[in-house]
């Protein structure tokens, strides 16, 4: 089962320690055990704002053997659709067209998305399996 990971898990196992990043590397590592790991030019540019060189940020990635797939036009066409729906309904900037591009992807291909932002994705992609904190918390020991 292929599995879209979201910009915000990737900063989680990347940047300096966090609240999540525990919960983002071993949810990833079992992604990985689970099927192919798919990168979205989409969360590619969104890694790239950081101040790590691309070089550095593949070596970083290269453990996941990421697919990158491209988004197709009927997923983008999607997204702009879903985009306008939410500023319609009174949505604010803060949830930009980038989260709808990431949740049109992975419905459009029925990969699963990989996030912590599971509220981002739910009322607008509700046929994506979203894995997130609040659907596969780690066991507590």
């Amino acid at each position: 089962m292929s599995t879209l990971v979201d910009t915000n898990v990737f900063i989680d196992v990347l940047g300096p320690d966090a609240p999540f990043r525990k919960w983002s590397v071993d949810v990833l590592k079992q992604c990985t055990q689970e099927g192919e790991i798919i990168l979205s030019p989409i969360v590619w540019s969104e890694l790239a704002a950081s101040t790590i060189s691309e070089a550095d940020l593949l070596a970083a990635l290269s453990w996941l053997a990421p697919k990158r797939e491209t988004i197709p036009f009927e997923a983008a066409f999607r997204a702009g659709k879903a985009h306008r729906a939410y500023r319609v309904a009174g949505g604010q900037r803060e949830r930009t067209l980038p989260d709808f591009l990431i949740g049109a992807h992975a419905e459009w291909r029925r990969h699963r998305l990989l996030t912590r932002d599971g509220s981002r994705y739910v009322s607008y992609f509700p046929a994506v399996d979203l894995i997130t904190p609040e659907t596969h918390p780690l066991p507590r020991i």
